[in-house]
């Protein structure tokens, strides 16, 4: 497949990602669309094209792996997941109710191939770089992938994973993160201030990429990078939270607030019609 018609397929996936976590939220009343919407090209890109994985075969040994740390915008995965083929879209209905598998933080448990349940921020890469140290360990081939948010990098636990990584020479690691600049309560740099990111990384030996995360091009180009690194790999993909949806974009009030009927009218016609375009 040449690169423009990838480019348009993934794009389209996206799109429709951004639909299914609207409504999925909508219909529980409950969640958290402003990163999930974010995130949904890095997640296209990544269900659609760049990870080993078998749908029908969820737990492939070989398979790639994918720990999302930041667990509350996990309806971009499962739409990812239900577009992809583990299980019927029909099931994205369910998103928070009593007895579905898809609860408002993921369970591996419960879904096949989510690897590792998530809630409280800042643990998942230490699972991410002990799952690539066994790999290593087992002579595998396959990669572990971690979607984080720039947030939980406030937590001390993510540093010490950070540099466990560098010890254990885990090339085979590649996170993403979400660098949206807010957190629950505003602001990233106001509140515990991230910056300069890459040199803090580049500080404990990794690898250090930099990506648009609605840009196509670049984050084919960005995981074609990562994949031929002889050292632990981050991408700090900058994102817009709600992204797609005019009124959501930039605004941290939405981390946590579902949309009324009116507002996911008002989205939804904006993604029919391509997305915001701001």
């Amino acid at each position: 497949m040449d690169r423009d018609t990838l480019v348009k397929k993934l794009k389209k996936k996206a799109n429709i990602i951004r639909k299914d976590i609207l409504k999925m939220i909508f219909k529980a009343n409950s969640g958290h669309p402003a990163g999930a919407l974010g995130m949904a090209d890095v997640f296209s890109v990544l269900y659609f094209h760049e990870m080993e994985h078998e749908p029908r075969n969820p737990y492939w040994i070989d398979r790639d792996r994918l720990v999302l740390s930041n667990g509350h915008i996990c309806p971009v995965r499962y739409s990812a997941m239900a577009r992809s083929g583990y299980f019927h879209p029909h099931e994205l209905k369910t998103l928070r109710r009593l007895g579905s598998r898809l609860q408002g933080h993921p369970s591996y448990v419960d879904l096949p191939a989510v690897e590792s349940s998530s809630g409280s921020l800042g643990q998942g890469l230490s699972i991410a770089v002990g799952m690539a140290l066994a790999a290593k360990l087992d002579k595998k081939d396959y990669k572990v992938y971690c979607v984080m948010s720039d947030g939980e990098l406030d937590e001390g636990s993510s540093w010490e994973a950070i540099n466990a990584a560098h010890k254990f020479g885990l090339d085979n690691l590649i996170v993403i993160v979400d660098r949206n600049f807010i957190q629950i309560s505003g602001e990233t740099e106001g509140i515990w201030p991230l910056e300069p990111l890459d040199k803090k990384f580049e500080a404990h030996n990794w690898n250090v990429l930099k990506s648009s995360g609605h840009d196509f091009n670049e984050l084919l180009e960005v995981f074609e990078t990562a994949n031929n690194s002889d050292k632990p790999v981050v991408i700090i993909a900058k994102t817009v939270p709600g992204k797609g949806v005019s009124f959501m974009e930039g605004r941290f009030e939405w981390h946590g607030r579902p949309p009324n009927k009116e507002e996911l009218k008002q989205a939804l016609l904006e993604l029919k019609n391509g997305g915001s375009q701001k």
